[in-house]
């Protein structure tokens, strides 16, 4: 059965389930004394270069697991689409913790199901979980804007410009988070640089995020990132322009060879391998987990040929002192890109810090809006 026919035949066999109802739920009921069954979920390819590839990775590395069982469905939009397909892992498939993966599953949709399967355990990336929620619904995400400050320090030492750009799809704080420190990275180098950013609108838009690099490129900037599902376009795109290129999600150097510096890139095999654990272990997973760095979650992608040594001395440096933790990227004085003071000299926003969950803001020398 062709992998693109599976959400389609998925949902089809929910309906057919609910018919026979008391089979399915008798069914799940069996399973339940059996290995754990993990449910993953993707808004996209599990190939895709990027954000679905992060989970895919580690989604392919729990299967070696003893005791566990992973179904997967990919290319679900955010949609009540999300809905059907986790009622049909736990119905079908007989999943206690589901893995909805993308932004907008979130809210109303995990939320929904949550609060009527009360047995099964949710988590969600970048979602921003509160006591209000369900008790059996959670969310995770790494601080991988640590990653984009990095980026941001190889970028400078490579542009002659003096000019980044960036390629975003929503202003979401997580998105906010990546470009200001992608700019604030390059300012530790350079405080002349500027970025440019402009937003798509859509976590995947092919012509939309071609035509963005292009405009970037035709505006000066010549390292190029971006914060979209799928960065393979932009690589792609920027290195035929003779951009340099810093990734994101994960190792995009294959597509770009001599013109990718380095990358941020998600591991999410501990969080994960945590939520397992925590259940074969009769435990309730944490509600809210988020971490850097220093926890594992985040890591660069190699140096490519385009890093020279002081670029890689300056990084290396800086990711030092981050795997210490507490490293605060967001730090006073600081005003955004309006004129208006974000934080006053001697304050400042660690990594874990909850002020960086709301961003709304882009700092000054990016230049956009949100």
């Amino acid at each position: 059965m062709p992998v693109a026919d599976l959400p389609f035949t998925r949902r089809r066999l929910l309906g057919a389930g609910a018919l026979l109802g008391l089979g399915v739920a008798t069914g799940s009921r069996a399973r339940a004394a059996g290995p754990l069954t993990v449910g993953v979920i993707y808004v996209g390819p599990k190939d895709d270069y990027g954000y679905n590839q992060a989970h895919a990775q580690a989604a392919k590395a729990l299967k070696g697991l003893p005791g566990v069982e992973i179904t997967e469905e990919e290319r679900v939009p955010e949609t009540n689409a999300v809905e059907k397909t986790m009622e049909s892992m736990i119905n079908l498939d007989g999943a206690t913790l589901l893995l909805p993966t993308s932004f907008g599953y979130y809210s109303p949709y995990l939320l929904a199901e949550a609060k009527k399967n009360p047995k099964i355990q949710f988590r969600h990336c970048g979602g921003l979980w509160t006591e209000k929620d369900p008790k059996n619904a959670g969310s995770y995400f790494g601080y991988i804007a640590q990653g984009q400050y990095l980026n941001g320090i190889v970028a400078a030492h490579a542009s002659k410009s003096k000019k980044i750009g960036f390629v975003a799809a929503k202003p979401i704080p997580q998105v906010l988070n990546n470009v200001n420190a992608f700019l604030l990275g390059a300012q530790s180098v350079d405080p002349a640089m500027t970025c440019q950013v402009i937003f798509t609108g859509e976590w995947s838009l092919a012509v939309k995020e071609a035509e963005a690099t292009n405009a970037l490129i035709d505006g000066g900037a010549d390292v190029i990132t971006c914060h979209v599902d799928s960065p393979k376009v932009v690589v792609e795109t920027a290195a035929r322009r003779g951009a340099f290129v810093c990734g994101y999600h994960v190792d995009q150097s294959p597509l770009a060879p001599q013109k990718y510096l380095t990358g941020a890139e998600w591991n999410w095999l501990p969080i994960y391998k945590g939520f397992i654990e925590a259940m074969q272990a009769g435990k309730t997973p944490e509600n809210f987990v988020r971490g850097g760095l220093a926890d594992g979650y985040v890591k660069m992608s190699p140096y490519g040929p385009g890093v020279g040594e002081a670029a890689r001395k300056n990084a290396d440096a800086v990711k030092a002192e981050m795997l210490k933790g507490g490293y605060a990227i967001i730090k006073g004085p600081l005003k955004d890109n309006a004129g208006k003071e974000v934080l006053p000299a001697g304050k400042a926003y660690p990594e874990k810090a909850a002020e960086l969950e709301s961003t709304n803001y882009l700092v000054a020398g990016v230049k956009g809006s949100v």
